[in-house]
Formats: C-alpha cells, structure tokens, sequence
C-alpha cells in the first residue's frame, strides 16, 4: 500500500460519547464533514480521540468506523501507541488489519523507558507493519521525549518509520530534527498555535484539534504556508490565535467537545472519566474566543 504523503492538515478526531457509550453515527457525520471540507487526512484513537479511556475493543471499532466513513478519500493515521508494548502491537496489528493507511505511536506513558527502552518499544511496534509509523512526541503527557538519537536509529533501521508529530512546543526541536534528518523525516505539528512558526522551519502540517471545528481554515493556513505565502498564513494565523488557545483552557478534548456540541456537529459535549465538564467561567472564555472567530 503507496501512503499518500502526511502534509497539510490532519484532525485529530474527538470520541463522540452517547451517555456511557460510543456514538458512531455521530462520528460518521463528523467524518464526512472533514472529507466534503476538504481536510488532508483523518487521526482517529489519538488524545483527542480518549484513547487511554476507550476499551481495547471500542478502540478497534473507532479506527475502524473511521476507515470505513472515509472510503478511502483521505489518509487515515490510527492511533495505536499506548505505555504497553504488547497493547501498542495489538493495536497496531489490528489496525493494520483494517486497513489504516498509516499508524500513530505515543511514547509510552508512564513508564518512563530510558533511551534503549524507547528504541526497543517502537522498534517491536514498527515491525508488526510495513505502512508508515508517525511517532508522537508529547512530553507533557507522557514525560519523556523521544529524543533526536532515538529518531536517527529508528529512521535508520525502518524506512517506513519517517514522520513525527511533534507535540513538545518548542521551534528549536524541530530545527534539532531536521538538522539531524533534514527531508529523511517528516516533522507534523502537534499544536494549532504552534503550526506556522513549525512550519517555518521545515515541518510539513499539523495533525490539529482545531479543525475538527474549522477544517476548511485549517487546510488553508498550512496549504497556505505550503506554497510559501506566510503573510497569508500569518493573517489566518493571527485570527485563529484566540480560539486555538481557548481550546486549551482545560484539558483537551474537553473544550473542543463543547465547541462541537455547541455547533451541533455532535449530539453531546460528553467526555470519560477522569476528564469532566468545563467550568462556568472557562466556558464563558470559550464562546468569547469562538463569537471571534465567527466574526
């Protein structure tokens, strides 16, 4: 299977939750929205998707019902990292086996694996496909980074191991990857803020939050800074600046769950425990940033 290359803007796709259970009509529809707006690809299971509360089998049919609902029109990235080696396989196998054009893989989480663990865990995972890994660097969430070496040794023993969303909000990290890489490696932003600048400095797009809201923006700022209008992209950046912050007052994918419920894209804000409602007052900060946006 020929991948068509990661670039531009991919979403990040949020669960929608019907009371305690998964509402695939609605991810269905939200699919479809993404695809007729003209979104350069599909992440399904990731952060935003819930994936550390989903179950191993509701985590299957996600990617799956996504696969599905794209038919093809779009690359779709399934989301298989966990701080398990052996669930990180599972999952890989299983998406694989569904046909996911490519695979996401966080480092593991908790754990807090030294260099040579890292190494090890993503290379079990690489070899249980031959489709491209993306690995997912987000120490916040994860506490550790995967460092520059690591990357070198995967990239150099597993050619299909050649794209990294890169979630560690510095601009320096991707000058450090591509400095070490250059175009061997394919740098994706993980932060909706942080696109342009990244992409400034050789990343390719961004696998965005925001866009499971505003897909055809986010298409045309990075398509935008693709074909080296930055000023463009700069004007669309600086509009979007406030909403792309709001959407992280609280712990994601609980504001942009409201902002999609609000906008009736899905039935219901609802998120799994731990993750809860917003606050009165950070939802109050959210519509502020999002009757901006409209205007």
């Amino acid at each position: 299977m020929k991948l068509r290359p990661l670039s531009g803007t991919l979403t990040a796709l949020v669960t929608p939750f019907r009371g305690a259970e998964v509402a695939y009509d609605d991810l269905r529809s939200l699919v479809d929205f993404q695809v007729k707006a003209g979104i350069d690809g599909l992440v399904p299971a990731g952060s935003t998707g819930e994936s550390a509360t989903l179950s191993h089998e509701e985590h299957e049919d996600v990617v799956r019902c996504v696969i599905e609902a794209a038919r093809g029109r779009v690359p779709v990235v399934a989301g298989t990292g966990s701080n398990s080696t052996r669930e990180a396989l599972a999952l890989t196998r299983a998406a694989h086996a569904a046909g996911a054009d490519a695979m996401l893989v966080v480092a593991p989480y908790y754990n807090r694996p030294t260099p040579e663990g890292l190494f090890r865990h993503f290379a079990e995972v690489a070899g249980a496909t031959d489709r491209p890994i993306v690995l997912y660097s987000i120490p916040s969430r994860c506490g550790i980074e995967i460092g520059v070496p690591v990357v070198q040794r995967l990239r150099a023993k597993f050619p299909h191991v050649c794209y990294i969303k890169e979630s560690g909000g510095s601009v320096d990290r991707v000058d450090q990857l591509k400095l070490a890489l250059g175009d061997d490696l394919t740098v994706i932003s993980g932060d909706d803020s942080l696109t342009l600048p990244f992409m400034a400095v050789g990343a390719a797009g961004v696998i965005s939050v925001a866009s499971n809201l505003l897909p055809r923006e986010l298409v045309k700022l990075t398509h935008l800074a693709l074909a080296g209008d930055f000023r463009g992209a700069g004007r669309l950046h600086r509009r979007l600046y406030p909403l792309f912050k709001a959407l992280f007052i609280e712990t994601n994918p609980v504001p942009i769950k409201a902002a999609l419920a609000a906008a009736r894209r899905i039935g219901s804000p609802a998120v799994r425990l731990p993750l809860c409602e917003m606050t009165a007052a950070n939802s109050a900060s959210l519509r502020r940033a999002l009757a901006r946006v409209a205007r």
